[in-house]
């Protein structure tokens, strides 16, 4: 009697040596599943982006050509009061000769301005108390006792340098993010 051999090679389950059906079938079944999965997510995390009219107002140029010493005018960054001042001589003396330890939050002029551009002080206009407007940027409005901003709400007393002196706001006026992009003009944001 001859004794037969199994050979272990031969074709099981329909394998003829490549890609056997169920594994073509698979990979459609997860391509199909994935482009599917992207087709739900993409509209999901694209209205998380910023509309257009939020990325219009994420930065503000102001032209500072006409501000003269002593004037400060009020512009407008991400919906809130944007005040830019020139500084005269007589107000960068007076900002530099005070002891700045004795500040409720210590900083100096040049901490607040750009280097080469210490007569230019450009902050945010709300006051860091509870976040009213604060006096001092419009012709004719009340400077307070240090002649830099007042607030009318709760009796905040900022210099020249916008640092708090008196009252009850925990901190200087806010200084933004900004360049110069010429001379004349500043870009905030």
């Amino acid at each position: 009697m001859a004794e037969a051999t199994i050979d272990n090679t031969a074709v099981a389950d329909g394998d003829e040596g490549g890609v056997r059906r169920r594994d073509f079938i698979e990979i459609a079944a997860v391509s199909f599943g994935g482009v599917g999965a992207l087709a739900t997510l993409y509209p999901l995390i694209s209205q998380m982006a910023p509309s257009k009219d939020v990325l219009a107002e994420s930065s503000t140029e102001v032209d500072i050509s006409a501000i003269q010493p002593g004037q400060a005018v009020k512009a407008v960054f991400r919906k809130q009061p944007l005040f830019v001042r020139r500084l005269t001589e007589k107000e960068i003396a007076e900002a530099n000769a005070v002891d700045v330890s004795t500040l409720r939050d210590p900083a100096t002029l040049t901490e607040m301005t750009k280097e080469g551009h210490e007569d230019m002080l450009i902050t945010m206009g709300v006051c860091t108390h509870l976040g009213c407007v604060p006096l001092g940027a419009g012709e004719g409005e009340v400077k307070g006792e240090f002649g830099g901003y007042f607030c009318p709400c709760h009796g905040s007393h900022y210099d020249t340098a916008a640092r708090i002196r008196k009252g009850p706001a925990p901190l200087n006026l806010q200084v933004p993010e900004y360049e110069y992009t010429s001379e004349t003009t500043v870009k905030v944001g």
